[in-house]
């Protein structure tokens, strides 16, 4: 029986200090893994340069040329993590039986690609890796990743808990979501809707080994609204409920006026108009918000730009 070839997929965003550490970590799992039997030696670690502005790409050509297990692409600019383990994974296709997505920083535990490969060996298509605990992380860190899982799964989005973008996917999963042709991304609520056997595979996160973290609590809430307006349709549904609440309440102030009219208690009261005035203002400027977030997806799926360019790869100094 053939043994199956891995593609080991990293994105690289401006990575010059952690790129000459992890690279050596990337490519001893891939010896130890051709050693053991469970990969071919076609294997390849393939770096994705995310239109780095530091010396990410120079490093890449360079180990490269060290041995023959490295690859690199770089993309034409900078277009997001999403985006660039995308260009990976298609880049891939025609190259590999199977890739494993993960990050350049060194805190994903690699070793946890050795059960990835095993359940793959076992007939899972989706292996995904998911932190067991989150002792690293700040108080602040925690709270907020873990509200992001639960607040996706309350919008609607399917994801697995803990799970960011370390997996195994196959070649013939990689073949089926070629097919998902949307420009707005969110991996992780995406490979689920593929389906195919899938399981989990659980690790120990680490601290990460150099650099700058690239995922900031701005980039976490932009990737959320990406994640839900992406793939759920529940705030839309949220507003009608609420446009509904609303309009009760309404209806029930008119015939409470109404009441007091014809009393002859009426009594004009500036606070309680200005209160529903405000009220009312800030539920449609809201929901004219949440509105715009999806046409403005709709707007970019209509373009349908590329959702990635590749401009130069290290086969072609080869």
């Amino acid at each position: 029986m053939n043994k199956p070839i891995l593609n080991i997929v990293i994105p690289c965003y401006n990575e010059e200090e952690v790129l000459p550490i992890t690279s050596k970590l990337f490519l001893d799992k891939i010896y130890e893994l051709i050693k053991i039997g469970y990969i071919d030696d076609k294997s390849r670690v393939l770096f994705v340069n995310d239109g780095s502005k530091d010396k990410t790409w120079d490093i890449i050509k360079q180990l490269s040329k060290e041995d023959e297990h490295y690859q690199g692409i770089c993309q034409s600019r900078n277009r997001g993590h999403q985006n660039a383990v995308l260009a990976g994974m298609m880049y891939s296709i025609d190259k590999c039986d199977m890739i494993i997505s993960i990050d350049c920083d060194g805190q994903d535990d690699i070793n946890a690609m050795n059960e990835m490969i095993e359940e793959y060996q076992n007939g899972c298509e989706i292996v995904y890796g998911v932190r067991s605990k989150r002792d690293t992380d700040t108080v602040f860190k925690r709270a907020t990743a873990q509200g992001f899982y639960k607040f996706l799964k309350w919008m609607g989005v399917e994801t697995v808990y803990n799970h960011a973008d370390y997996r195994l996917v196959s070649n013939r999963v990689l073949k089926e979501f070629k097919n998902f042709k949307e420009v707005n991304i969110f991996l992780r609520g995406m490979f689920p809707l593929v389906g195919f056997k899938s399981t989990s595979v659980f690790y120990e996160r680490n601290e990460r080994i150099a650099g700058d973290s690239h995922y900031p609590l701005s980039k976490m809430l932009a990737l959320a609204i990406d994640g839900i307006t992406s793939l759920s349709i529940k705030p839309i549904r949220l507003i009608t409920s609420l446009g509904m609440f609303v309009s009760i309440i309404s209806f029930i102030g008119v015939i409470w006026t109404l009441i007091v009219h014809f009393i002859g208690n009426g009594v004009a009261g500036w606070a309680s108009m200005t209160s529903i005035i405000c009220f009312l203002g800030g539920v449609q400027l809201i929901s004219v918000g949440i509105l715009g977030e999806y046409i403005g997806k709709i707007y970019m799926e209509v373009k349908a730009r590329p959702r990635y360019i590749i401009s130069e790869t290290t086969e072609e100094d080869k």
